[in-house]
């Protein structure tokens, strides 16, 4: 990998129970890119994903445009890669 880059996303409003993190999981299967995706106790929902920073943007832009009417607002941090996944899941 060349400059791999890792995100953490928090999306907040009606995120849970509309099949977001199945979404998030199909979405990212379809680009290089590895992490999770879980529903947080506050009712928010957690995306962190590795990969090259245009399919990370790929990424946060899909389930965007494909989950708006439910998504408040969107956290996004960026940092380094840590090489912590083997692929893309759902966690619970």
């Amino acid at each position: 990998m060349g400059d791999s880059s890792r995100i953490r996303v928090i999306y907040s409003g009606n995120v849970q129970g509309v099949g977001f993190r199945a979404t998030a999981r199909s979405l990212a299967k379809t680009l290089p890119v590895k992490g999770f995706v879980k529903n947080l106790q506050d009712g928010c929902v957690e995306l962190v994903a590795e990969g090259e920073p245009p399919d990370l943007d790929a990424l946060i832009e899909r389930i965007r445009s494909r989950m708006s009417e439910h998504i408040r607002n969107v956290a996004v941090e960026r940092g380094a890669s840590k090489g912590d996944f083997k692929d893309f899941s759902v966690r619970f």
